[in-house]
């Protein structure tokens, strides 16, 4: 199957576009909510500016639930908290109740807090085929070719029996909460946002399926019953054969 993708000119013009088509995907959801796992980065960090900017009084944030795809265990006054990030970018922002915000406490026990995550996700979502079933997940990609907060040293949480998992990351050994691999397959909708040279060649890799392929986590990624989209900038994409 060709792999359904966007290219930008930039990640300016990617954030701008893909948060018009957001907001049209839950727009046209039926159901009373709509539950989003969003990741950190700078990418996501420039889609929840244009949010901000461009529907601050939207009424659709009434019924749209954000969950995180992975977070780092630091407290969320922490630069590096992705739910600090967003709080500042985008909920500060908007008219969103609080209880519509599913946040991981960067600064709990990780394992404990792992299994309270789960919990929380299996208690709010609908689930088919015995998994939990978002509406759409946000997803990004790094120059290893990891996705969520799954790298290439520990692509065995891809295929886990969890829900989440603590991950750890490779260098600095800073542990992160991250939702597992048949979590992420089982969401309705799944856009990868990847922007800048440095993910080029690991990025066509991943769309041509080559042997190195299966070394990077992002390759993972292939929906169970859902839809899969790739948005990228023209740096990232200068790797991909023409068509």
């Amino acid at each position: 199957m060709r792999p359904n993708l966007t290219i930008f000119e930039n990640p300016a013009a990617l954030a701008d576009r893909v948060s018009d088509r957001l907001m049209e995907q839950i727009s046209k959801s039926s159901g009373r909510r709509f539950d989003l796992a969003i990741s950190g980065g700078s990418t996501p960090n420039l889609l929840f500016s244009a949010l901000a900017s461009k529907y601050p009084d939207s009424a659709l944030w009434q019924k749209t639930h954000f969950w995180w795809v992975d977070e780092r265990m630091v407290p969320s006054n922490d630069p590096e908290s992705n739910f600090g990030t967003v709080q500042k970018l985008l909920f500060s922002k908007i008219e969103i109740p609080k209880e519509n915000i599913h946040y991981i406490h960067g600064d709990a026990n990780p394992l404990q807090e792992s299994e309270n995550y789960s919990i929380l996700i299996q208690q709010n979502l609908s689930s088919l085929d015995g998994w939990p079933e978002f509406d759409l997940i946000l997803l990004g990609m790094g120059e290893d070719g990891h996705t969520a907060s799954i790298f290439p040293d520990q692509i065995g949480l891809m295929h886990s029996d969890r829900i989440c998992e603590v991950a750890h990351h490779p260098v600095t050994n800073q542990a992160r909460i991250t939702l597992t691999g048949k979590v992420v397959n089982n969401a309705a909708k799944i856009w990868f946002l990847v922007t800048g040279s440095g993910k080029a060649e690991r990025l066509a890799e991943i769309i041509g399926r080559t042997k190195n392929a299966p070394q990077l986590p992002a390759s993972y990624i292939d929906p169970v019953h859902g839809e899969l989209c790739w948005f990228l900038d023209e740096p990232a994409s200068s790797s991909l054969s023409q068509p």
